[in-house]
């Protein structure tokens, strides 16, 4: 980028004359090479995020079910670990009646072999965990685990378009570098 501003010497025929002033040829060099070593750093560093976490998730080696919105298939990716996250929901839903954890019951009544509630020696009935309600806390451990997943690829895409995008800010300040007058 290159400003005007008014030469020292004198006017000429009723006008200044001006002079082109451009940034130094060093300090262009130098934010082409910061762009190229960011650029490349976010590129590698995005790539290795998601190699991490397609890794990571190849280890654990889960298949999706077959009633998941992708059957049958390994959990490797964004998609297929939403497909997984979906179908475990899903799947609590259904053994909870269709209820979340904070819409059930801390303590249900205990029944019998019969059916029949439980009491207790001072005539009420005995109260015990839910444990419908507390298996929402494995669900809800395999679902966030999942969704890290999907936000870890998302963010590894994202630094990966930045990366270019940076690299190619670096040619475009190395092509703008000011010509070197001998």
């Amino acid at each position: 980028m290159s400003t005007l501003t008014p030469k020292a010497e004198a006017p000429t025929q009723g006008g200044s004359v001006f002079v082109s002033r451009t940034p130094s040829r060093t300090l262009v060099t130098w934010v082409a090479i910061l762009s190229f070593v960011v650029g490349f750093g976010a590129i590698l560093g995005g790539l290795g995020g998601m190699w991490y976490t397609y890794d990571q998730a190849a280890t654990q080696d889960i298949t999706t079910p077959d009633d998941a919105a992708i059957p049958s298939t390994p959990v490797r990716g964004p998609f297929t670990m939403w497909a997984q996250a979906d179908i475990i929901t899903h799947h609590q839903l259904d053994r909870t009646e269709g209820l979340f954890y904070a819409q059930m019951p801390r303590f249900v009544d205990q029944v019998d072999e019969n059916g029949e509630p439980v009491i207790g020696e001072d005539g009420e009935v005995v109260q015990v965990p839910n444990e419908a309600r507390s298996s929402w806390f494995s669900a809800t451990t395999l679902t966030n685990a999942l969704s890290l997943g999907i936000l870890a690829y998302a963010l590894g895409f994202m630094a990966v378009a930045f990366g270019a995008l940076f690299v190619l800010n670096g040619f475009l300040f190395w092509s703008l570098r000011p010509v070197r007058m001998t």
